[in-house]
């Protein structure tokens, strides 16, 4: 039996407990960007979030592209996402490789370059890739700038986050928001 059998199977099962209230519109208290990495998919244990307040986008790297800027502009102005996470990891296939190296690797192996360049979205370094892709997202006009926009490493080996800032100024006005939300009580 094929893995997608399987999977066919179990969902029988799952329909039968399934809790139809699940059905309505999502309505998400954060966006989280990750990597498609399998080590990543227990974000509610991972995050200690429900299922139901996150609005997962996942790709690989995880890379910032136009299509997840527009998922995110969806999560941030249509479902009402509050925050935005950017969750990368440690020990990234994607740091395994350079663009060129894999396209021309593929062509070779495949014999047909008609898909050259394609972008995989390699990158070398998490901490400065996590600052890259805050830097996307914070530049984009659609993307409220009272959002939180916030980046973090996953440690594959110990299971820790790991906050990534731009320079400093996250924890700034993190600390003001704290500062005026404990004020207003």
């Amino acid at each position: 039996m094929s893995v997608i059998d399987q999977a066919l199977k179990s969902n029988e099962q799952y329909a039968k407990a399934y809790d139809s209230r699940l059905g309505a519109h999502p309505q998400p208290a954060i966006a989280v960007v990750t990597c498609m990495d399998p080590r990543l998919s227990d974000l509610e244990g991972i995050l200690g979030l429900k299922r139901a307040d996150m609005d997962v986008i996942r790709n690989g790297g995880p890379a910032v592209t136009d299509e997840v800027l527009a998922d995110l502009v969806v999560s941030t102005r249509v479902l009402g996402s509050r925050e935005v996470m950017l969750l990368n990891h440690t020990g990234c296939g994607f740091t395994t490789f350079t663009e060129g190296g894999l396209n021309a690797k593929l062509s070779s192996l495949t014999g047909d370059g008609s898909p050259v360049p394609m972008h995989f979205h390699s990158y070398k370094d998490p901490v400065e890739h996590t600052k890259e892709q805050i830097k996307k997202v914070r530049s984009h006009p659609w993307i409220a700038k009272d959002v939180p926009v916030r980046g973090f490493i996953f440690d594959v080996d110990t299971g820790r986050l790991r906050e990534v800032t731009i320079d400093g100024r996250q924890s700034l006005i993190r600390a003001i928001r704290t500062e005026k939300s404990f004020l207003s009580q």
